[in-house]
């Protein structure tokens, strides 16, 4: 009999820093997954992204087994590191917190460009910076 999907989970958690704590176990123990067995390969696989917030979509079956595919990191998040700040602006009409070029957002465009709704990477690159400036992060040239 083939695998069902039972349900698929979705979280954010810090690459190479996954615990059973919340929010890991408390997504998947109620799906009854071995939380030990998903914190160990996640930590395995995002070992290289370390720190860095990263989205999970978990897939799991009716014998309780599981998969699991890792999607870039959220566009504020790379925002930040690259303008260098801890987070965005409270007021972002008024008070900006840091600068980004049109090269940077082109770059993160790149990255994320699997996860985005764009035809193009001048279209994605777009997109980020709509989200820098909500932020607060200035786009310059």
């Amino acid at each position: 009999m083939a695998k069902q999907v039972v349900t698929q989970i979705k979280v954010q958690v810090k690459g190479g820093q996954a615990t059973p704590a919340p929010p890991v176990g408390t997504a998947l123990g109620p799906h009854g997954v071995n939380i030990g067995q998903f914190v160990q390969q996640f930590n395995e696989r995002t070992k290289d992204m370390m720190g860095v917030t990263v989205p999970v979509v978990i897939t799991v079956y009716n014998d309780r087994s599981f998969e699991f595919m890792l999607k870039s990191p959220p566009a504020a998040v790379l925002l930040k590191q690259v303008a260098q700040v801890a987070k965005g602006s409270g007021n972002p009409r008024t008070t900006k917190v840091g600068t980004v070029t049109q090269a940077q957002l082109k770059e993160i465009a790149q990255k994320k460009m699997a996860d985005l709704n764009a035809g193009s990477v001048d279209r994605a690159a777009l997109m980020i910076a709509g989200t820098a400036r909500s932020m607060g992060i200035e786009v310059v040239d």
